[in-house]
């Protein structure tokens, strides 16, 4: 599968957010955390930056989710993406 456009395909990471002072914060806090970690699983020929495997932080308001083959993919578009680690 291939996304056309300036659009990837990722997988979101769940992660265990931690306060400074050692807290782990609830699934509903980090609901409203303003960015989501994900896998970049593919994508289209008009991106360049980004590749297949990154990791990558985007805009959690962005994108659409959808499922494939019983796995959940979320759509997003490269100007969604605000760091690739």
């Amino acid at each position: 599968m291939k996304p056309i456009g300036p659009y990837i395909l990722v997988t979101e990471i769940k992660e265990e957010i931690k306060t400074d002072s050692g807290l782990l914060l609830s699934s509903n806090d980090a609901n409203e955390l303003r960015y989501k970690k994900a896998q970049v699983n593919a994508v289209s020929t008009d991106v360049s930056n980004v590749l297949a495997d990154d990791l990558v932080y985007y805009d959690s308001r962005a994108g659409y989710t959808m499922i494939i083959d019983e796995k959940q993919y979320t759509v997003i578009s490269l100007r969604d993406i605000v760091v690739v680690l």
